[in-house]
């Protein structure tokens, strides 16, 4: 049998992943574009302050997309490698490297090292126990849970001992199936139903053909205690910056800051892990 003929072993083709999605639609392309690749959107900034990255540590970025990740750490004086298995990731990330490069010249970290390979995230093509951080942003619900319980092993290979292992995926699988029908409802209610499709994944269409494996509190805590790993898994959520009245600023309020709410209307999933030395 086929693999892809397997439904317990389906893979997303890497031709989905095109130029045009990372410059429209896959998120932090406007301030990629803004600032042509110089500087991290909010959420990968959040997701990277989180990582606690400082100069000399060795660093993989497992799904690098457009580059901005190893970019950055390329001015932190860290030893970055990005793998993307989308061929225009990989090329992204490269010009986003030499970009860089030839910008740090004369620095004190010039010629710190950094690389970018295509790569499948099941075969990672690095040595065991090679890095200090390994991240994973926004992947997770790109991959079938059976890829991501590889993905995570072949993490726990290439870690340190001591090494940590960052994580955000977006959206937090409870909002999209419990809180969004609420949140709906209510802005129908409210003449903006337009802006609120019955599908969460279609208020960006590429999403539904993309996303796979939303994650919530507990399948992500679940899926990396069965990698081998332990850490935390919280949510968050991007500002709102609405300006609402009282009732509707008391809800928000509510679904944002008390449990078991705010379970199911934060957006956002982080977890910081490190492999479990009782499971070596």
């Amino acid at each position: 049998m086929n693999r892809q003929d397997d439904p317990e072993l389906k893979s997303l083709p890497s031709t989905l992943y095109t130029e045009e999605y990372f410059l429209t639609a896959c998120e932090g392309y406007d301030i990629f574009l803004e600032s042509e690749g110089k500087h991290l959107s909010r959420r990968l900034h959040e997701a990277f302050t989180v990582a606690e990255v400082t100069p000399g540590m060795k660093l993989l970025d497992v799904g690098c997309g457009r580059g901005e990740i190893v970019r950055h750490c390329m001015r932190l004086g860290v030893e970055a490698y990005g793998m993307d298995y989308a061929a225009v990731a990989a090329r992204m990330t490269l010009q986003a490297i030499a970009g860089e490069a030839r910008a740090l010249q004369g620095s004190k970290y010039a010629g710190t090292p950094a690389g970018v390979c295509r790569a499948d995230a099941k075969r990672l093509p690095f040595p065991d126990a090679y890095f200090d951080r390994v991240l994973m942003f926004d992947v997770v619900e790109h991959l079938y849970p059976w890829e991501l319980h590889a993905a995570m092993l072949e993490v726990r290979r290439v870690l340190k001992p001591e090494g940590k292992f960052i994580i955000h995926t977006a959206p937090n699988r409870w909002y999209d199936q419990y809180a969004y029908p609420l949140v709906r409802a209510v802005r129908t209610f409210m003449g903006q139903g337009k802006s609120y499709p019955k599908d969460p994944r279609a208020i960006t269409p590429v999403n539904q053909d993309v996303h796979v494996n939303e994650q919530d509190l507990r399948s992500l805590r679940q899926a990396l205690l069965a990698a081998g790993f332990r850490g935390k898994v919280w949510l968050d959520s991007p500002p709102q910056n609405r300006r609402e009245n009282f009732l509707m600023a008391a809800l928000r309020q509510i679904a944002f800051g008390v449990p078991p709410f705010r379970w199911f209307f934060e957006r956002e999933v982080f977890a910081v892990a490190a492999p479990d030395r009782m499971g070596r």
